[in-house]
């Protein structure tokens, strides 16, 4: 991923990857940084519940089922809403 992830941000933006140490090299002014992931199931359900509360914004393009991932993953590549 790394360099490539960086497509799908707006210059002057925000990169946060999940493995600390494979962050691509800053450009067009985006800010690199990471974090440590790890499994929380109560704060997963208070992000859901604050999605469900209009609270927290997800953007979506729309649902893909897992056997058109291709078509998903071609739809991306067109670019659009990231």
């Amino acid at each position: 991923m790394g360099k490539d992830a960086l497509t799908a941000v707006r210059d002057g933006g925000t990169y946060v990857g999940a493995v600390p140490g494979m962050e691509p090299p800053s450009e067009l002014g985006i800010h690199v940084d990471h974090r440590y992931v790890k499994a929380d199931g109560t704060l997963l359900a208070e992000l859901a519940h604050l999605a469900d509360q209009g609270v927290l914004q997800v953007r979506v393009a729309g649902p893909h089922p897992l056997d058109q991932a291709a078509t998903a993953h071609a739809r991306m590549a067109e670019g659009g809403l990231r």
